[in-house]
């Protein structure tokens, strides 16, 4: 009989970024480590990263994984719940349904491996981090996109989506010991090179986007378009007010003697293609990037896997399964080089 003790696993802490519909490679990064001998210890996620990261803290994210890939563009239009009243294309409460019915009431402080969820309370401006309480509430808070999701009321504060504030939570790691901190990156430089004409062009070639995806554009282009009309008007009136109350006597001649300066005439026409969506979208990863950077220079993990924000657009959801396949390939390319940089 061989008493030889198995080797001993590589505890791993994992911080697990956003990027929409790209969030299901952490699926695919999460089998390859533990595949690879890699124990997860402790798990922080922002947005789809803490959706995918408190699934596996719970013990549920294999059966989450074979949902998702089996759903069908037709399966991902029925799950959209469109509001025009709240401030969010998506009210969210479909797409939560299944992710409630798998967590059953589980909370953040009974699960097996510590979890952290990030969100912003948009009103302090400031990270939120969900280290206890119910599971699932730390989750919906964190995926609240601006635009896209509605965020929601806690305790008095107004969250969403944690990317605008700590894209890759790695500093809620710092206290929990491990051999190795991981982090996923899911909007790292574009694979190609990309310009506005290819961003448009992906956006519009027929059988990139769905119907679904059209549905969900045209609605958050509604929300989008109804709020730009309200401040407008409300602006328009202050205006009004405001040229009432001000001195009848004073010359008009300064106002009718200023140039007519066609400013818009100097820009290069904007694509047809391009849409209030896409704005939104270009302008969160933008923004997202920028908090990255400094984010990492103060907590640089032992490892990063860094997937290119164009391998898949922020709303492909029906994408579940190539996604996952994206996680693992890059995940084993990241351990290949680990290796080779450790002279293995």
């Amino acid at each position: 009989m061989d008493s030889t003790p198995a080797p001993a696993r590589t505890s791993v802490t994992l911080a697990l970024g956003g990027g929409g519909a790209r969030g299901y490679a952490h699926i695919g990064v999460i089998q390859v480590l533990e595949e690879n001998g890699f124990d997860v210890v402790g798990v922080a996620g922002t947005s789809m990263g803490a959706l995918i990261g408190g699934l596996h803290a719970a013990g549920h994210l294999d059966a989450y994984a074979d949902w998702v890939s089996s759903l069908t563009p037709r399966d991902i239009i029925r799950l959209i719940d469109p509001s025009l009243r709240s401030p969010g294309a998506i009210k969210g409460e479909r797409i939560m349904a299944k992710v409630i019915e798998l967590l059953d009431g589980v909370r953040i402080e009974d699960l097996p491996v510590p979890f952290t969820a990030v969100a912003t309370d948009l009103l302090h401006r400031k990270e939120v981090w969900f280290q206890e309480g119910p599971l699932d509430m730390a989750i919906r808070a964190s995926i609240a996109l601006p635009s896209f999701f509605a965020p929601v009321v806690l305790n008095g504060r107004l969250l969403a989506d944690g990317g605008m504030t700590n894209p890759v939570p790695i500093a809620p790691l710092s206290g929990q010991p491990s051999d190795l901190t991981v982090a996923v990156n899911l909007s790292g430089p574009p694979s190609g090179r990309e310009s506005l004409e290819s961003w448009t062009r992906a956006s519009s070639e027929p059988g990139q986007s769905g119907d679904w995806q059209e549905k969900l554009a045209r609605t958050a282009t509604q929300v989008l378009d109804n709020e730009a009309g309200r401040r407008i008007s409300q602006w328009l009136t202050h205006r009004r007010h405001d040229d009432h109350d001000q001195d009848e006597s004073a010359s008009p001649t300064l106002a009718s003697s200023a140039p007519e300066v066609g400013v818009s005439e100097a820009f290069e026409e904007l694509p047809s293609a391009l849409n209030m969506i896409d704005v939104v979208e270009l302008s969160y990863d933008a923004l997202e990037s920028v908090v990255l950077r400094y984010r990492l220079a103060s907590y640089p993990p032992d490892l990063m896997v860094t997937l290119p924000k164009n391998i898949c657009r922020t709303l492909d959801f029906h994408r579940a399964a190539e996604m996952i396949q994206v996680g693992r390939e890059y995940t084993e390319r990241a351990l290949a080089e680990r290796e080779r940089a450790a002279g293995f």
